[in-house]
């Protein structure tokens, strides 16, 4: 990862549809372009199946400088599949994500993985400022 980190980042060629790589270089770059600057609701459009190993992978690098937003993402993509009882996302695919976290992650990869669990098991738990606004990341919690 040294590569991308040492290149500079210039930009999105289409910020609403992202490459996986420009997700990867903006993450250690992320003040390249501030997220203020992103389309509305830019968390949301990146959440999806295409992204969501890259966003794992920097949830996963305790030294992303993004890892929080990779984070939130990862909360957004659990939700989102949860709520559609799996048709938005693959449920094989979260569950994978959420074992690798459980096996190979910090703290903070074993709460996201404990929370998507519980919500597995009881998706009347779903709080949209918990799972799509950050509220997770900001204020680290286990879900009962």
């Amino acid at each position: 990862m040294a590569s991308v980190q040492q290149s500079s980042f210039h930009g999105f060629a289409n910020p609403v549809d992202p490459s996986a790589a420009e997700i990867r270089a903006w993450a250690y770059q992320p003040d390249s372009v501030p997220l203020e600057s992103m389309p509305a609701d830019w968390d949301l459009l990146v959440s999806g199946d295409r992204l969501v190993g890259t966003l794992f992978e920097l949830a996963m690098d305790r030294t992303c400088p993004a890892r929080r937003f990779a984070l939130h993402c990862l909360y957004i993509y659990a939700a989102d599949g949860i709520r559609t009882k799996f048709r938005a996302h693959p449920k094989r695919r979260l569950r994978k994500l959420v074992e690798t976290a459980e096996d190979e992650g910090d703290e903070p990869m074993a709460i996201w993985a404990h929370n998507v669990r519980v919500l597995l098991a009881r998706p009347e738990l779903f709080d949209y400022h918990d799972w799509c606004e950050g509220g997770l990341v900001r204020q680290s919690r286990r879900l009962g």
